[in-house]
């Protein structure tokens, strides 16, 4: 018998064949023993029997129960919260709308016009965290206000808010028994006023809040009010986070209702946060390097200083038309021409061009200009200003990027590194390399296009008309090198027929001392050694102007006005801009 028993037990349990059958009813025939138990003794069946009665009697007596606390009645607060919380929105906004009029007509105003606060949220927690479990601070009339996220009742005289405001979060602890409006009243009294009171608080409400910091017995850090009054009711009733979810996922809501996107969703609370210390971060490296902040025109009559298709709008009273503009170049290397050596303007651009994850029509830009140096110098002063950025911001000069999930797929996670110094890819060569082809030279020439359409055509790559050299090779480079820029990037020495405003490489013909800087696989930063000739420059608007004809609207117009002040002087000069969104 033991020997037997020692044997079973040191195999898996699917390999017994043994299997817990229910016991029999008292008026059915005891039925005959599974063959894996064949072997077993009377003994060791009744003891399994036994187990079985034992777990059967458990899970019945647990089943009881839940079936008595579902059939418990619900405080009556609790359930018309939820019933509220159920209803249809234009029911609920349509309720919301006839308390505020009800209010209104009682002589009160549903919308205070100050509630004096003591600090902001996450000024509370950091004083008060240290507070030990079950323990209140000597401090007493702290004020505060935010915007209420949940509500819970938690019996008679007793509900539980969290309210939110400025990233932080903390418990109000409301007891009927602490409202100083209360004292002296008989309890059902008290309790009905402090009802009336918690009803007409609703989740999304901003409400003041005044009393006593302290922590529950189970150490949540919370506000046990003497009162509590609503600042500005929800009307609305806010979106429901699916369960598993994070916050509002819906990604029209999200985009349409930047609030909502807000008020749900912590995540993007911290974006804002990132980008105003990204853009403070960047105005004090540029005037610790001696660059002067200064403003230029938003619209302009010519769009100059960029290939891009402008944005036309109207001035009235000169019945003129005007474009938006699509680059401040122009009009910061005229400073420079008058003698402010480092220029540099943040602001909004305008580009009548496709939408995507990546192309917004109006975006925010840095553009600097930086007399007597060239794009060499710029490429050191990219790497330091970048790497030292994400170095402030971060921490460590590595970033993770949380991607989207998509449907039945985890969220992938990617690291880019922002180490300096950055990769150099050289545009040409690099492309060459890539496709192991040799493109022929002039670039300018019809069979240099010829054979970009053939490449274009056997890898693929589609390229919108009209197929201008310029084109082509903008897709090809899309297509195979900014595809490798996970990490910090830079491509160089583009050709002269993709950089209109970009000077001639020292040593390399047809190309340019120009770059571009791209990580996760996007473009961040143009910059180039600056074509200072004015000749020269006439020359390139001129090609430009083909390329309209042509029918390509990105094309650059001619802009006399530039060449004019070019012909006044422009020193050896390098310039950049950076697009802030995308960084």
């Amino acid at each position: 018998f033991f020997l037997e028993l020692s044997d079973r037990a040191s195999l898996p349990a699917e390999s017994t064949g043994a299997t817990l059958s229910p016991l029999p009813m008292p008026d059915e025939p005891e039925a005959a023993a599974p063959a894996g138990e064949a072997g077993l003794s009377k003994n060791e069946q009744k003891r399994r029997a036994k187990q079985e009665a034992q777990a059967k009697a458990k899970a019945e007596k647990a089943a009881a129960k839940a079936a008595a606390d579902a059939a418990k009645p619900k405080p009556a607060a609790a359930a018309q919260e939820e019933e509220e919380e159920e209803q249809d929105p234009t029911k609920y906004f349509e309720n919301r709308l006839t308390f505020v009029n009800g209010v209104k007509e009682k002589g009160a105003n549903p919308y205070p016009h100050k509630f004096q606060t003591s600090m902001q949220l996450p000024d509370y927690v950091a004083k008060y965290e240290s507070i030990g479990s079950g323990e209140m601070s000597a401090d007493g009339g702290v004020g505060l206000a935010g915007r209420i996220a949940t509500k819970r009742a938690g019996g008679k005289g007793l509900v539980f808010f969290d309210v939110v405001g400025d990233g932080a979060k903390v418990q109000v602890f409301a007891s009927a028994d602490k409202f100083s409006a209360y004292a002296g009243l008989e309890k059902d009294e008290k309790a009905a006023r402090f009802s009336a009171l918690m009803s007409t608080l609703k989740r999304g409400d901003i409400v003041g809040v005044r009393g006593t910091p302290g922590k529950t017995k189970r150490g949540e850090l919370s506000l046990f009010p003497t009162e509590m009054l609503l600042l500005t009711p929800c009307l609305h009733m806010l979106p429901k986070v699916p369960p598993g979810s994070s916050g509002l996922a819906d990604k029209e809501t999200r985009y349409r209702q930047r609030y909502l996107d807000l008020i749900m969703n912590p995540t993007t609370r911290s974006t804002f946060i990132t980008r105003t210390r990204a853009i403070n971060f960047l105005r004090r490296f540029l005037d610790m390097h001696g660059f002067l902040e200064v403003e230029t025109p938003m619209m302009n009559a010519i769009p100059g200083g960029a290939t891009a298709r402008p944005f036309i709008t109207k001035h009235n009273d000169l019945n003129l038309d005007m474009y938006m503009r699509i680059a401040p170049e122009l009009y910061l290397k005229m400073l420079v021409v008058g003698g402010l050596d480092r220029v540099y303007e943040i602001g909004r651009l305008f580009r009548n061009e496709g939408m995507d994850l990546t192309h917004n029509p109006e975006f925010t830009t840095c553009e600097f200009y930086w007399a007597y140096a060239d794009y060499e110098d710029l490429i050191k002063f990219t790497e330091e200003l970048l790497s030292q950025m994400v170095l402030n911001i971060c921490g460590g000069y590595k970033v993770k990027l949380h991607l989207e999930a998509k449907l039945g797929e985890p969220a992938k996670e990617l690291e880019i590194d922002f180490t300096p110094p950055f990769r150099r890819i050289p545009m040409i060569s690099g492309l060459e390399e890539k496709l192991g082809v040799k493109i022929p030279l002039p670039l300018e020439s019809d069979e240099t296009n010829a054979f970009l359409k053939g490449l274009c055509a056997e890898h693929g790559v589609e390229c919108k008309p009209p197929l201008t050299t310029y084109r082509l090779l903008d897709k090809l480079v899309g297509e195979f090198l900014e595809s490798q820029c996970l990490h910090p990037t830079f491509i160089t020495d583009h050709p002269k027929i993709m950089s209109p405003l970009a000077k001639d490489h020292r040593s390399k013909p047809g190309l340019t001392e120009r770059f571009e800087l791209f990580a996760n696989y996007h473009e961040m930063c143009n910059a180039y050694t600056e074509l200072n000739d004015p000749v020269e420059q006439r020359a390139r608007f001129a090609a430009q102007a083909k390329d309209k004809a042509a029918g390509d609207d990105e094309a650059m117009f001619v802009d006399d006005g530039f060449i004019t002040a070019l012909e006044y002087g422009l020193p050896p000069t390098a310039g950049g801009g950076m697009g802030i969104d995308r960084l």
